[in-house]
């Protein structure tokens, strides 16, 4: 089933791709069908820079286990390092 329910938001990184490193702004996450990975429905979250092109893209499918264990990830590797210490206004 698709939902095509997006969320998207702003966002200031950097990612790798396939001609190197290029500067992130925007961000989606959705639960659709994956183009690679072996699962009918994956959550998929793009990490992207329109402006640069199609290539200016770091794409990840995961099952919501994995989804939400990275989430979880995220959220204790920021509370246990300094406040502030990789926010922007650093």
């Amino acid at each position: 089933m698709c939902t095509y329910l997006t969320e998207k938001f702003a966002l200031e990184g950097s990612g790798k791709g396939a001609r190197g490193w290029f500067r992130l702004n925007e961000g989606t996450v959705y639960v659709d069908h994956p183009v690679h990975a072996p699962y009918g429905h994956t959550v998929n979250i793009d990490f992207r820079n329109p402006g640069l092109g199609a290539s200016a893209r770091v794409a990840l499918e995961l099952t919501e286990e994995d989804a939400l264990a990275l989430a979880d990830a995220i959220h204790a590797a920021v509370k246990s390092a300094p406040e502030g210490l990789a926010s922007r206004d650093q």
